[in-house]
């Protein structure tokens, strides 16, 4: 199936969680922010949240600094 990630077409073997997705891309849940179809998900919820197709999804790294 194909989503959009971070604004770009991404295909993807369907159907996955986000966290399976988060897995696929190598990617630390803690250290993320995701939001489906406009709407951020809870971290609690990423094992339950399914990912369809035409999904539109934004990952967001947490970048310290001071």
């Amino acid at each position: 199936m194909t989503i959009t990630l971070n604004g770009e077409p991404f295909s993807v073997p369907g159907p996955l969680t986000i966290t399976d997705l988060l897995v696929r891309l190598e990617i630390d849940p803690r250290r993320v922010a995701v939001e489906r179809n406009i709407v951020v998900v809870k971290r609690a919820a990423y094992d339950t949240t399914r990912i369809v197709e035409g999904d539109e999804i934004e990952i967001v790294n947490f970048v310290g600094g001071g």
